[in-house]
């Protein structure tokens, strides 16, 4: 009886200690998962997905492939460009302006230095604010005008610069008004004509040689 206790004991700390072993295993293999020591989670649990960007209707849509950005998206990029190369125009012509003046004065030194300053900084954020307030009525029109229509192409892009040209120059008077919106079309029009030469160039060879 004795033997037979003694086996059963034994064999149930064998038990035990393999179970304890597992169990030990099992935790090492959780823990081998890296944490965040920033955000205190695992990051296992975040989800891979492609990048996201936010539509001009409001809806999280993965860039997947094919899919273009809308003006909504495309606003804020267009309207800080716009910001900087007026900056870096207007910035240009002050300092020129500022060369000009200064020496057509006599000015050295620390003077000049300074009028050099005033000129750069002055003609920098003059038109870095036009050209910033062009660009918004631009991107709110073509916005609207993409949600009105349900559409973004060439038109929408052809009333927005025309309209925003006219509303740019409206306090100028009408001929200046219709002026501005003539630039405005003007300059669309190139614009859609260079972003769709591939189109033409494949309807220029399918004239030639038609199948």
């Amino acid at each position: 009886m004795m033997g037979f206790n003694n086996n059963d004991s034994n064999e149930s700390s064998s038990t035990s200690d393999y179970s304890n072993e597992n169990l030990d295993i099992s935790l090492s293999s959780q823990r081998l998962t890296p944490y965040s020591p920033y955000l205190n989670f695992d990051p296992a649990f975040l989800p891979t997905n492609q990048p996201e960007f936010i539509t001009s209707d409001g809806l999280v849509i993965t860039d997947g492939a094919g899919r273009s950005r809308g003006r909504f998206e495309l606003a804020f990029g267009q309207i800080g460009a716009s910001c900087m190369i007026g900056a870096g125009i207007g910035g240009m012509r002050g300092f020129y302006r500022g060369l000009k003046a200064t020496t057509m004065e006599g000015q050295t030194g620390k003077l000049r230095r300074t009028q050099l300053l005033n000129h750069v900084m002055k003609n920098g954020s003059s038109v870095a604010n036009t050209l910033g307030v062009v660009c918004v009525m631009y991107s709110g029109i073509g916005v609207g005008l993409q949600l009105i229509r349900d559409t973004d192409d060439s038109i929408n892009t052809m009333i927005a610069a025309t309209c925003t040209g006219m509303l740019f120059k409206s306090t100028a008077g009408l001929p200046k008004c219709l002026m501005g919106g003539g630039v405005g079309l003007a300059l669309a029009s190139m614009y859609c004509l260079w972003n769709s030469r591939d189109s033409l160039t494949q309807l220029r060879h399918h004239n030639m040689n038609p199948a």
